[in-house]
C-alpha cells in the first residue's frame, strides 16, 4: 500500500510556534487577565466577552487572517457556520472524489446543497471539472479521505484559483492544525474551519479563521447571548493552543520511532506498517491474519484507549488503538478486518510496542 501522509512540523519548529503564540497574548492580555478566568456575558460594543475578542484576535494574528471567531459546535460547528456563511441552499459546491466525512455530509444535506466530484490527486481532473460547470464553491479536506490521496493542498488551491479567480474556498482543517505548517487560509483559502477541542481545549468550541466578509456574516448568525463562547471558554481555547505545537510534534516523533521498529520485525504478526493521515496522523498496522477486532479487545485491557473522545484531546492520553475511520472502511470495508490505527498521544514508542506485543501474543497463544 502506498500512502502520502502530510508532512508535520519538526519539535524546533514547533517550540517557535509556541513561543509565536506566548508573544501574541502578551500584546493583547496583561499579566494579571492571563491568570484570570475571563469576563462573561455580551459586553456592549463588542456582543460578547471582551477575553472572547481579544482571544480571536490572537487567532487571527497566529494565521495572518483577517478576522477570526469562536463558535459553538466544536470543528462541525464551525465547519457548518463556515459553509452557510459562503454558499446558498440548493448549490452546487466542488469537493474531492472521496468519502464525504458524515458530519460535513449532514450539512450539505440539511442545506440541500449538491456536489460535483473531481479528483484532487490529478490535476488535468481538477481543471476539467471547474472549467465544464457552473460552480462558484469548493470545500477541501485537509487530511486524507483515502488511502491513495496525495493531493497537494497549496497546489489544489491555486488550480482553483488559476482556473476561476472568483471560486470561494473553505478548507476543513480539523486534524491539520499545528501539524502542517501552513492552514488553508495561509495557502489562499478564504476561510479555515477547525475544533479546539483537538488542540487540547474545551469541548465544544470550534475556530474559524479567514475573510472578514465571511467571518462577519457567522457573527451576524450568532448574535444572541446564548450563541456567545464566554470568556472562560475563550481561555481554555488559549490555554490548549500553547500547549498543542510541542505535544503534536513530540507525538509525531514517536510515530517515526515505533513505525521503523516495527518494520525492523521487532514484533511478531504484523505483516506491514505506514504512517497516515486517517484522519489524525495514525500508524496503520496491518497483521499476517484477520486479527483486528481480537488486538483491539486485549490491547483495551492493558491499558489502550479504545476509541477516541475528541481524537487529540485533552483526554486522550494513553495510546489509542482503534478501528481504521469511516472513510477508510468506506475506501476498502476488508482492511478493517485486518488493520487498525494506534495514536501514541502522550505515550512513548516503548509502551505502543509493549501493548501491541502482548496483544497479539495473547491473541495467538503464544
Amino acid at each position: 500500500m502506498k500512502l502520502y501522509p502530510l508532512e508535520s512540523m519538526t519539535l524546533e519548529e514547533a517550540i517557535q510556534l509556541q513561543f509565536k503564540i506566548i508573544d501574541i497574548t502578551t500584546r493583547y492580555f496583561s499579566g494579571s487577565e492571563v491568570l484570570s478566568q475571563g469576563d462573561l456575558g455580551v459586553v456592549r460594543g463588542l456582543n460578547k466577552p471582551s477575553f472572547t475578542m481579544k482571544v480571536e484576535n490572537i487567532i487571527k494574528d497566529l494565521f495572518g487572517a483577517e478576522k477570526a471567531v469562536l463558535v459553538r459546535g466544536s470543528g462541525t460547528g464551525a465547519l457548518r457556520d463556515g459553509i452557510q456563511s459562503l454558499a446558498t441552499t440548493q448549490e452546487t459546491i466542488l469537493v474531492h472524489d472521496a468519502p464525504i466525512y458524515p458530519t460535513t455530509r449532514n450539512t450539505f444535506d440539511l442545506m440541500g446543497i449538491r456536489t460535483i466530484k473531481a479528483d484532487f490527486n490529478e490535476e488535468s481532473s481538477l481543471r476539467e471539472t471547474i472549467k465544464t460547470n457552473s460552480i462558484t464553491t469548493a470545500l477541501i479536506q485537509y487530511t486524507r479521505q483515502k488511502p491513495s490521496d496525495s493531493y497537494d493542498m497549496k497546489k489544489v488551491i491555486s488550480i482553483m484559483r488559476e482556473v476561476n479567480p472568483h471560486m470561494i474556498i473553505i478548507t476543513d482543517d480539523n486534524y491539520a492544525v499545528f501539524k502542517v505548517r501552513e492552514i488553508g487560509i495561509q495557502l489562499g483559502a478564504d476561510l479555515s474551519a477547525f475544533s479546539s477541542f483537538k488542540l487540547l481545549g474545551p469541548e465544544g468550541i470550534g475556530i474559524l479563521v479567514g475573510k472578514s466578509t465571511y467571518i462577519d456574516e457567522v457573527i451576524r448568525r450568532n448574535y444572541s447571548g446564548g450563541s456567545q463562547v464566554q470568556g472562560h471558554e475563550a481561555m481554555a481555547v488559549l490555554r490548549g493552543l500553547v500547549y498543542a505545537p510541542v505535544m503534536i510534534a513530540i507525538q509525531n516523533n514517536v510515530l517515526q520511532e515505533v513505525r521503523n521498529r516495527l518494520e525492523s520485525g521487532e514484533v511478531q504478526g504484523v505483516k506491514s506498517c505506514y504512517i497516515a493521515n486517517a484522519q489524525s496522523k495514525v500508524l496503520l498496522v496491518e497483521f499476517e491474519d484477520e486479527l483486528s477486532d481480537a488486538v483491539l479487545s486485549m490491547a483495551e485491557k492493558l491499558g489502550a484507549a479504545p476509541h477516541p473522545v475528541g481524537a487529540e484531546s485533552k483526554y486522550e492520553f494513553v495510546p489509542m488503538f482503534y478501528r481504521l475511520s469511516g472513510t477508510f472502511r468506506e475506501y476498502d470495508e476488508n482492511l478493517a478486518k485486518r488493520m487498525i490505527r494506534i495514536n501514541p498521544m502522550r505515550s512513548g514508542a516503548d509502551t505502543i510496542i509493549r501493548i501491541l506485543k502482548d496483544s497479539l501474543e495473547n491473541v495467538m497463544g503464544r
